[in-house]
Formats: C-alpha cells, structure tokens, sequence
C-alpha cells in the first residue's frame, strides 16, 4: 500500500503535475465562490479543454479534481459573506457563517473554514489511502452479478438519500438511464431513440451532456435573474484575516467528529456533501450546543459543515475508483473523464493503471495543501470574486462552453444537441428538480445494462444467477432497505407513540 502511494507521488510530484494541481486548486477555489457554479460546472467547462491539449489521463484527472475540491473550499466564500450558498454542500455553512459575518467576523469565518476544510480533507484522504486498495482487492471478487446489484444500489441510496423529494430524485435518475441509451444497441445493433438522425447513431457524447445539463443551464438561470441584481454582492468588511490558535481548539472536536462523518458518508454512493453537511452539523448541534448558540454564530457550527462537505468530497473517490460507481454528481463527471481517455474505473485500475490512481490520491495531499496556502492569506483576494457582474460573469461561461464543444466535436451539431440539453435541464431545474441524479442516472444505467447482460449470458438468461452469491444478495437486501425504510419508519414511529 506505501509503494502504490510512494509510486503516486512519483507521478504528482512531476513539474506538470504539480503545477496542474496547483492551477486546479486556485480556479477551483474561483469557481466555487461564484454562487450556483460551483465544482461540476468547472469541470464541466475545463474537462474538454484537457482532453483537446492532449494530457495524459493522470495529469487530466488531476487537475479536474483540483477543481472539485478547491470548489469545495470556494462555495464557503459567499456563504459567509453573502448568506448565498455556493453550492448544495455550502447550504448549512450560512447558519452560522453569515451570523459571524455580521458581528464583524468574516475573516475569522473564512480563515475557521479553511482550517475545518483542511482538517476534514485530510482525514478523508488517510480513509482514501487505507482502504481504497484494500476495497479494490475485495472487488476484484465482483463478477457482472455483483456488479448489477451494486448499481441497483447505488440507484436506491441514491433515490433515498439525495435530495428533498426521493420521487423526483428516482425520476431524475430514470431521464438520465433513458437519455443514455440513446444511439446504436451495442449488444444487437438496434437503432434506439435516434429518430432516423444519424448523428445520434453513437448516443450523446458526455461531454456534451454535461456541458448542456450544468453549463448552459446555469446560464440560462443568470439571464433570467439579471435583471434582479445584475451587479456583485456587497461584500461585508472582512476584520482580521486570520484566525487565532485558540479559537481553532475550541473547534477541534467538531472538525475532527464531522471529518469522519463526512468520510464515511461520502463513501456512500449517491450521498455527496449536502448530506455530509446537514448530518455533521445537526450531530454537533446535539452534542456541543449547551448554550443554544448554534445559528446565532458559534464557531462550531460553521466548523463542522465545512470539515464534513471536505470529507465527503474526498470520501466520494473511493466508490469511484474502487468500485467504478460514482459517490457524487461530481465524481460521476470524472468517471466521464476517464472513459474520454478509455480507462474503465473500478479494481482493475489499481494493477492496470496505477499511475492513474496513485496520482490522484497522492494528489489530493498536495492539493489540499496548496489549498490551505492558498485560502488563508488570501481570503480577501477571492472574496472579490464575489463582485463580478453578471454581464461579465455570463459570456465568460458561455464562450468556455462553446469553444470547449467545438473544440472537442468541430461539429455545429453537437452546439445544437449542447443548447437542446442546456433548455431541458434548465426546465428541470425551475421544476425543482436535482441534476445530479440525472447525470448519474447517464453514466450508471449504461454499466448497469452491460452487467445484466454478462450476467445472463453467463447463466443462459437463468435470472437466479443475480442473487445467487452472498455478495449480490447481501447488496439486494441493502437496497431494499433503504427502499423501504424511509417509509416504514415514520409509521412505526407513529404508531408506537400513539401507544405510549
């Protein structure tokens, strides 16, 4: 295990690396402080970018997850300052971040946040070192039976666990299986929801799926809001830039408690940060919160979301590269990024393409360095992200989308099919529904099928073989639990108090 990380580091010490690390840590940090941008935008806009300048798939890979995890520091920015989350994963940051802001502490606040973000990355990614090659060799061990389970449960706790509203969330997974079947049935050649348009005969290409889905509907919900407030935020007076020893031990039980609730959660396909945040922060609230200072400014509050949304951004890698199942929005956007470069996430990466994986764990340390370096006397710097108008802030992404497409496709077709998606996701959105969801629907449903059809191929379409071993059936089981205990136990809470 420390000769596969040794070997990583090997790889994201390089000159090229290093320095892409450090460019994706400094933009990731920009996009997250943009309110509703955020990590899967960035690597949206970037990640056809890399692909057209020919880097290898290690040096892409570890720039793109610069980005997610300086997006992860970023998002706190306008929390606190502004009361506008940068992101899901940034929500519960405004209960007390903004409070803090207002008594004139919001250099404090962010410099607290940096630290917090620091201590529950950093926790995370040891998580990432220990088990990610351990869980590899267990999943060596997965056969195209287990493997379908495994997205049948990555679909359940995906529908139970994200987002607000688990029917919408199971719908936007279902558009998202659909829309990925589009094109030529690689199994038997038959023609699927192409509606005789030769240019859908290889489906939708990813890249153009995202950019689409995120990108151009992000635009299109800032057009639609300029006319509110077509300047930056007002920026609250920052104070001291720094924050003292003494106020970061006062926190150091939350940072540490939420860090490794957020791994934990994170590791759970379909999860992410939002619900590292909220868990984190209601837990901390339990335990520390004597006084009832949370929401009116306590400084643990704002630790633990921000120690926990950390932890869960860098717990996520571990289902994706362990298992080839993203544990994120975001991460379901890398797992695209690797398959731009034909490699196929999962155990056999480890032995296959170490140098893919080890540079990326190896990296995540590096990054999370440079984004402390980076976040703590810079604050100020950043916050002036925050001040960009919208009229400046629009056509910068939409030129990066549009480039990056035609770039990639040098095909007008594609900016056609980019803008058609980029309408529907925007319909999606004022709908109130989650995009993450769709997108890991996209990805998920084209493995799922393969699977399923190994797997009856093996058995000769004896459909036993799907449950047959101990590990797909203890993975049926789990996803029906969590299918049906979201539902059942609010009635048998009920009723037992209706007896008391």
């Amino acid at each position: 295990m420390f000769d596969f990380l040794i070997q990583g580091f090997g790889v994201a010490l390089s000159p090229l690396n290093l320095g892409l690390a450090f460019l994706g840590a400094l933009l990731g940090t920009l996009f997250g402080a943009l309110p509703g941008i955020g990590p899967i935008n960035g690597i949206a806009i970037l990640m056809p970018l890399a692909y057209t300048l020919g880097l290898p798939a290690e040096s892409a890979l570890i720039l793109l997850a610069g980005i997610y995890t300086g997006a992860e520091y970023g998002g706190r920015m306008s929390s606190i300052l502004l009361n506008v989350p940068g992101d899901a994963g940034a929500v519960m940051t405004t209960l007390d971040g903004h409070p803090l802001a207002k008594q004139g502490l919001a250099g404090p606040a962010l410099g607290l946040s940096a630290v917090s973000s620091f201590v529950g990355a950093t926790i995370a990614i040891l998580g990432l070192t220990l088990f990610a090659p351990l869980l590899a060799e267990v999943a060596v061990m997965f056969g195209p039976a287990e493997f379908f389970a495994l997205m049948v449960f990555a679909f359940a706790s995906m529908s139970v666990m994200m987002g607000k509203d688990p029917t919408k969330t199971a719908i936007g997974a279902v558009l998202g299986v659909l829309i990925g079947t589009v094109g030529v049935d690689s199994g038997t050649g038959v023609l699927r929801y192409t509606f005789g348009m030769a240019e859908l005969y290889d489906g939708i290409d990813f890249v153009v799926m995202i950019i689409g889905l995120f990108a151009i509907s992000e635009i299109l919900l800032m057009l639609e809001h300029a006319n509110r407030k077509d300047s930056g935020g007002d920026i609250p007076p920052l104070g001291r830039v720094f924050v003292t020893l003494k106020e970061v031990l006062f926190c150091k039980g939350a940072m540490l408690r939420s860090g490794l609730i957020g791994f934990i959660i994170g590791v759970l396909p379909g999860t992410g940060a939002s619900v590292a945040g909220a868990v984190s922060y209601t837990t901390e609230k339990r335990l520390s919160d004597k006084e009832g200072t949370f929401g009116n400014g306590d400084m643990r509050g704002l630790a633990a979301p921000e120690s926990a949304n950390n932890a869960a951004a860098a717990g996520s890698f571990v289902p994706m590269l362990t298992l080839g199942i993203p544990g994120s929005g975001t991460t379901a956007v890398l797992l695209g990024a690797l398959m731009l470069y034909n490699i196929t996430p999962g155990p056999m990466m480890f032995s296959e393409r170490p140098e893919v994986a080890g540079g990326l764990i190896a990296s995540l340390y590096i990054g999370n360095l440079v984004l402390l370096a980076l976040n703590l006397p810079l604050a100020g710097v950043f916050a002036r992200v925050l001040t960009i108008p919208r009229w400046v802030l629009v056509p910068g992404i939409a030129i990066l989308a549009f480039v990056g497409v035609y770039q990639l496709h040098s095909d007008l077709t594609a900016i056609y099919l980019m803008l058609i998606i980029g309408v529907f996701g925007y319909l999606l959105r004022k709908l109130g529904f989650s995009l993450a969801p769709v997108i890991l629907g996209y990805v998920l449903g084209g493995l799922m099928e393969q699977n399923l059809r190994r797997a009856l191929s093996i058995s000769g379409g004896d459909l036993e073989i799907l449950w047959r071993s101990g590990i797909s059936l203890g993975l049926w089981i789990a996803a029906a639990a969590l299918l049906v205990l979201p539902w059942l136990l609010p009635k048998l809470l009920k009723a037992r108090l209706g007896r008391a």
